[in-house]
């Protein structure tokens, strides 16, 4: 059955709801029992008996995304205790030499150990003391290491752009944060690239070692002009770009292969996109700056080499895994690669008697890319404060296996966070026992394009919403999507276009899940599907709707929905019922459809009620069904 459009759930607005025969329930069984399309999962306590700490309900709306309810109770108290007890800091242990200034930052958060040269069984065995990994670019980071966090690690922080040394499936599973410091060495990188370039082109490094060894070779290192020459920058990056402006400057030609480029950035700088073949084909210098994937492993081979100009010179600042090494050091042999200038290699440090190492055309630098004094510091302050965001529970823009928002657009959804979680959470607490959730339906309502409006870290949250109370999995935005699919759980997505405000990037949220039983039968629309809908408000989450009937509820505390006659009196026989076993009510509303028909109460409470209450209220006469909600 296809899910209803929100034109037809905007139709129903303010008319007859669908006539439901009358039945009292009371949806707070202690186990029922809820499954995915293709996993049973027990449904533990989810109703009456769920036993949630409210403080976890009352957590700021970025502490959510991250963490599963236990962590971010932790981060909670970690951030309103100063100062910090020892004992509840978290532990981030750092594995390779970082930059006083970003270990600085650690410190102030958190108790930060550095073990340096850590096998890769001394890792597995200290990791599951940890809540936080900082590496560069030597330490293994493998599924293993994962596996043996047991679930403690929270963020693994890569201290520089490439990320080849992290197994990001695995972290993703796993449900771990990876983050990396894209900018802080990007200049150092390109200037070392740029001294690669020229040092090469002039014989530099060959004639130093000459001279320091008693001789006058003039003749024989005649170098080569850069003016003029056609430099391809394969990988248009930030280190990438960074390199062709500098070689403009030189008077270069650049000309740039990258697939994932906008042609109008480039375009900008002076720089052409061409296709793979065609820039190494023209090229008179190669400088590679592309990151290390399965695609790009070993893709300068024999056969890409037999495709340069001769005499053509290669510059690698970027990973050592895209040269075929061995195929490199015979095409200098033949003459089709004239010198080669290479800062990173496949097995770093590279045997003693490498050839490709020893070849006299070939100048090699120890992995200096981002070692200059200016970068190492800037690194170190960049991934630090990564990850002592991710830590708090905030969103990283620089998390490689999240949902990459940029951080104006994260300052603008954070409200919308909690309430997309929150709609997921309340959603599936409908879902009656037995019934199976196999497609969801999210649709956001809002004045802006559709093309511009970034969803993905929304949808990873009402993910979160759903699966979580009903699994014993721990649910964050990284492996939100992961683990829905593992599920068989489909989530789609609709953007409407509406006449509001265009400064709310959202105007409302609706989810409907489609071909479930619900335990509150007037949460389904017409159509069968369980909708519910929210809005901020104030930058607080409400929720606004419930199946046809208008409602306008805060997203606080604990919940009780209750359908009932329209008449009188009804308010103050359930807040009674309530406050004789001292259950604060926080707020009340009343949505109805047609005046003394039907009407929806929506009352919030800070504590659970025991069954007895419950009951209570379910004895009311003029009650027809109601449900209890932990949010």
């Amino acid at each position: 059955m296809a899910a209803t459009s929100i034109s037809s759930a905007t139709i129903k607005h303010g008319n007859e709801a669908t006539t439901i025969p009358p039945h009292k329930k009371c949806s707070n069984a202690s186990s029922a029992h809820l499954s995915f399309s293709n996993s049973s999962i027990s449904l533990q306590k989810l109703s009456i008996s769920a036993n949630l700490n409210n403080s976890n309900s009352r957590s700021s709306a970025i502490c959510s995304v991250l963490k599963t309810v236990e962590a971010s109770e932790l981060v909670s108290k970690a951030r309103d205790l100063d100062p910090v007890s020892k004992s509840t800091k978290p532990t981030i242990l750092v594995s390779e030499k970082l930059g006083e200034a970003g270990l600085d930052l650690l410190r102030s958060f958190g108790n930060v150990e550095c073990l340096y040269n850590l096998s890769q069984e001394e890792l597995c065995a200290k990791i599951a003391e940890c809540d936080a990994l900082i590496v560069r670019s030597g330490t293994k980071v493998t599924r293993q290491v994962f596996e043996a966090a047991k679930g403690r690690l929270k963020v693994v922080g890569r201290a520089g752009v490439g990320i080849d040394n992290v197994d990001l499936q695995a972290a993703t599973e796993l449900g771990c944060l990876v983050v990396n410091a894209p900018t802080a060495n990007t200049i150092a990188a390109a200037e070392h690239g740029i001294a690669l370039l020229a040092g090469m082109a002039r014989n530099v490094a060959q004639a130093d070692a000459s001279m320091k060894a008693g001789k006058w070779q003039r003749n024989k290192y005649v170098g080569v002009s850069l003016v003029g020459k056609t430099l391809a920058v394969m990988g248009f990056g930030k280190v990438g770009s960074e390199v062709a402006r500098r070689a403009k400057g030189l008077g270069m030609h650049v000309i740039a292969h990258d697939p994932y480029a906008p042609a109008d950035r480039a375009r900008a700088i002076g720089v052409d996109l061409v296709s793979f073949d065609q820039a190494i084909s023209t090229a008179d210098f190669v400088s590679l700056h592309m990151p290390l994937t399965p695609t790009t492993n070993k893709i300068f081979n024999d056969d890409n080499f037999a495709k340069m100009k001769k005499g053509v010179r290669l510059i690698n600042v970027a990973r050592g895994g895209v040269i075929d090494e061995d195929a490199l050091v015979r095409a200098l042999d033949n003459g089709t690669v004239a010198q080669a200038a290479l800062d990173v290699f496949t097995e770093e440090p590279p045997s003693k008697d490498s050839k490709l190492v020893q070849h006299e055309n070939v100048t090699v630098t120890p992995h200096l890319g981002a070692s200059t004094k200016e970068a190492q510091e800037g690194v170190a302050v960049e991934i630090a404060e990564a990850v002592v965001g991710a830590l708090r529970g905030e969103l990283s823009a620089t998390a490689v296996n999240a949902p990459m928002v940029p951080p104006e657009v994260l300052s603008e959804l954070a409200p919308y966070v909690a309430l997309a979680e929150k709609l997921g959470r309340l959603a599936v607490q409908l879902v009656a026992g037995g019934s199976g959730i196999q497609s969801v339906k999210v649709v956001y309502s809002s004045s802006r394009d559709p093309d511009n409006l970034d969803t993905r870290l929304l949808r990873a949250m009402i993910t979160k919403g759903i699966i979580e109370p009903i699994s014993d999995a721990h649910i964050n935005l990284v492996n939100a999507d992961f683990t829905a699919k593992q599920k068989g759980l489909r989530i789609s997505e609709e953007r409407v276009m509406v006449d509001s405000s265009p400064e709310n990037p959202i105007e409302s949220i609706q989810v409907q899940i489609s071909n479930v039983g619900s335990k509150f039968a007037s949460a389904l629309l017409d159509n069968g599907h369980i909708s519910i809908e929210g809005k901020v408000k104030y930058g607080i989450p409400h929720l606004t709707r419930v199946g046809s009937f208008s409602v306008d509820v805060s997203l606080e505390g604990n919940l009780i929905l209750c359908r009932q006659v329209d008449q009188p009196g009804m308010i103050g026989q359930v807040g009674n019922i309530l406050g004789e076993t001292n259950v604060n009510v926080s707020f009340m509303s009343v949505g109805r459809t047609v005046k003394r028909t039907k009407a929806i109460m929506a009352i919030g409470v800070d504590e659970e009620p025991d069954k007895d209450t419950l009951k209570k209220i379910g004895e009311v006469s003029a009650i027809d069904e109601f449900v209890f909600l932990d949010l």
